[in-house]
């Protein structure tokens, strides 16, 4: 598939997804004419990558990931860590919207008695 069908598959920006190819986060085969072909298997590769971002983490460590992902079976205990390691501070980060959370609905709370 294209890049453009591929974006909208995804809902990841075409430019979005140039920027993974050019940080070598994704790595896109390539028709006679140089054009990008993407595979299903890009698909969920991408959509993991995304959530990755979303959840925070830094880009060295997506392209250390993502590096080890293309070495093949061989490096899974390495992206283990990686994950795990990420998952504490996914799990830090939650503790803390928890706490603003709590914050913002005590003060709510303290205006709405107020009128």
């Amino acid at each position: 598939m294209t890049i453009g069908e591929f974006s909208e598959l995804t809902g990841i920006s075409c430019s979005a997804l140039r920027y993974y190819e050019d940080k070598g986060l994704i790595q896109v085969e390539r028709d006679a004419g140089n054009r990008r072909i993407y595979s299903d298997k890009d698909v969920e590769w991408v959509k993991f990558l995304q959530r990755l971002k979303d959840t925070g983490m830094s880009l060295k460590d997506m392209k250390r990931y993502s590096d080890l992902r293309y070495e093949g079976d061989s490096t899974i205990s390495e992206r283990l860590e990686i994950l795990q390691k990420h998952e504490i501070y996914v799990e830090e980060q939650r503790k803390l919207w928890e706490e603003y959370s709590e914050n913002l609905k005590s003060k709510i709370q303290w205006y709405k008695k107020q009128l």
